[in-house]
């Protein structure tokens, strides 16, 4: 909390790229990277000491230029191919035929406003099915995701651009990754904060969906683990406190989600007893179990 306290250890990074890059010392191999700047400090990583300076070494922080997001950018590594004479005989050449490029069709206004760094763009056109995912593995997460929904058909949304006076930590997709704290207090209650409450946790990403006005029926996809059942509580809690005069059922076909679900909404509503009775969660409904049919055997 206070970048100048003598009773820390900071390490200029030589080799660094980005020269606001610090190491501070833990113990006598833990290292914390921070980025120092003149009104703030960002922790931005921490391990044993030659993984933490080779973290370093491969990114910078920076201002995306068109959406305006802060972003932690991994550094292109430039490859160079050295070709070594071997006198071998001559074989039939073969026909190979070129792999699609996936994003050629893209302009790089387009691909930077889905927040792909500038440095990435030659990449990105030059990928195919083959490289696209672990091309998606070096790039900030809006960039990757849109891409992954642009190769398998879909139309991503494209973040709105900023003025060049907002700050880059308050863009919707700079808080995936960043989170800002003011003072003492709001971290210690962070820190203090038990697993209960992270795990109805909400990703900034997901605010659209549970705000969003629907004409109808809506049904939100996605594989394990993405957030699906926490994007229907907060949901359920937002309609509620939306529509005072009205209940809302939150319900499911699986008797162990229902449990979950009853166990996290409490945990989401604890000091809104209102919306705790607005909102029904129904307890798993025991079936008698039915008895197996009787098989009998077709005569020969």
């Amino acid at each position: 909390m206070n970048p100048a306290s003598p009773g820390m250890s900071f390490h200029k990074l030589d080799k660094a790229k980005d020269k606001n890059f610090w190491s501070v010392r833990v113990s006598a191999d833990i290292r914390m990277i921070v980025h120092k700047a003149a009104g703030s400090l960002l922790l931005c990583y921490v391990n044993h000491h030659d993984k933490a300076y080779d973290w370093a070494e491969r990114r910078k922080l920076e201002t995306h230029p068109k959406t305006g997001a802060a972003q932690l950018v991994e550094i292109r590594e430039t490859v160079q191919q050295i070709l070594v004479p071997q006198y071998v005989q001559e074989e039939p050449k073969k026909v190979v035929t070129a792999k699609k490029k996936l994003f050629a069709h893209l302009s790089e206004d387009e691909l930077l406003s889905y927040g792909v760094p500038e440095e990435w763009l030659k990449d990105v056109r030059e990928a195919t099915d083959d490289s696209c995912l672990a091309l998606a593995d070096h790039l900030p997460s809006e960039a990757a995701e849109a891409l992954l929904e642009i190769a398998t058909g879909c139309k991503p949304r494209k973040a709105e651009p900023v003025t060049p006076t907002t700050n880059p930590f308050d863009h919707p997709d700079a808080q995936r990754r960043f989170r800002v704290m003011t003072n003492v207090e709001e971290l210690q209650r962070a820190l203090d904060a038990p697993w209960e409450k992270w795990t109805v946790f909400l990703h900034s990403e997901q605010k659209q969906w549970v705000a969003r006005d629907y004409s109808g029926p809506a049904r939100v996809a996605g594989s394990a683990g993405t957030g699906k059942t926490v994007v229907a509580l907060h949901r359920a809690v937002h309609l509620a406190r939306s529509h005072p005069d009205a209940r809302v059922l939150l319900t499911t076909f699986s008797d162990t989600l229902a449990n979950a679900l009853r166990t996290k909404f409490r945990h989401l509503v604890w000091n809104e007893p209102r919306l705790a009775q607005d909102v029904a969660v129904p307890h798993p409904i025991s079936t008698p179990s039915s008895p197996k049919p009787r098989v009998t055997p077709a005569s020969p």
